[in-house]
């Protein structure tokens, strides 16, 4: 089905893989929908996470005014309901190149990395959508799970150890995504879990991402913060959960 030693290194990474609890109600064909509303927004979400982080640390006006414009489609669906898969329909890439501001400390990788990541998390986005519509699956507004809160709850306020954290975060959040994409596929219908399978290569390489950066940043070993944030990341995964989501943890 796949080379499965892509996953070797996400299995590594995290602390444990995802229980057989969530499995068995993540196949329930009455959740499918769910999955594919949370999903396209977890895609979204991580797009907006990476463009807050160059944003934020390393664009000039220009770049950060051409980050805005690029999403507000994007935006404007999920949080407006205004337009359609039709309008939204190849607008995942950015013509303008994205540059690191004068006086920013961190290099041009962050930004190059994380434009890569968007562009994809945005392709993602609409096909996702475009299942939902082949399948009749509405969209709908829906609640964030507890999962991102509760790591981003426990990120250091002081720099640079937050932009430091927040990559670490983005590490664990696509490395879990692509393992859950791994263990749902097989209990999917042959067009769901080819398309699941086919977003394991990118998902793993934006862990590897985010995680060389947190390293760059930090100029050495983020072992420690790493440590910290799997357990946090799998008490996350492992503990009963009452609201089922993409990232949440034993179903009630």
């Amino acid at each position: 089905m796949y080379d499965k030693s892509l996953l070797d290194p996400i299995y590594s990474f995290l602390q444990c893989e995802t229980p057989d609890e969530w499995i068995e109600e993540a196949r329930k064909p009455e959740n499918l929908s769910v999955i594919l509303r949370d999903h396209l927004m977890c895609e979204l979400k991580a797009a907006q996470s990476a463009m807050y982080l160059i944003r934020k640390y390393a664009v000039d006006a220009e770049g950060a005014k051409a980050l805005l414009d690029w999403f507000k489609p994007y935006e404007e669906f999920a949080y407006k309901h205004v337009g359609s898969l039709e309008t939204l329909k190849g607008k995942s890439n950015i013509s303008k190149k994205i540059t690191a501001r004068a006086d920013s400390p961190y290099s041009q990788d962050l930004i190059d990395k994380m434009v890569l990541l968007i562009k994809e998390e945005l392709h993602h986005f609409y096909q996702v959508l475009e299942i939902m519509d082949q399948r009749g699956v509405p969209y709908q507004n829906i609640r964030a799970g507890r999962y991102a809160k509760g790591l981003f709850t426990r990120v250091i306020t002081h720099e640079p150890c937050t932009l430091i954290d927040k990559l670490i975060i983005g590490a664990f959040i696509e490395a879990r995504s692509c393992e859950r994409f791994a263990k749902l596929a097989p209990f999917l219908d042959d067009d769901l879990a080819k398309f699941y399978i086919s977003l394991l290569r990118s998902e793993s390489r934006h862990y590897q991402d985010y995680l060389a950066l947190a390293q760059q940043v930090a100029g050495g070993n983020v072992d420690e913060r790493v440590a910290f944030f799997a357990q946090v990341e799998a008490d996350l995964i492992l503990t009963p959960d009452s609201d089922f989501k993409f990232h949440s943890g034993v179903p009630v």
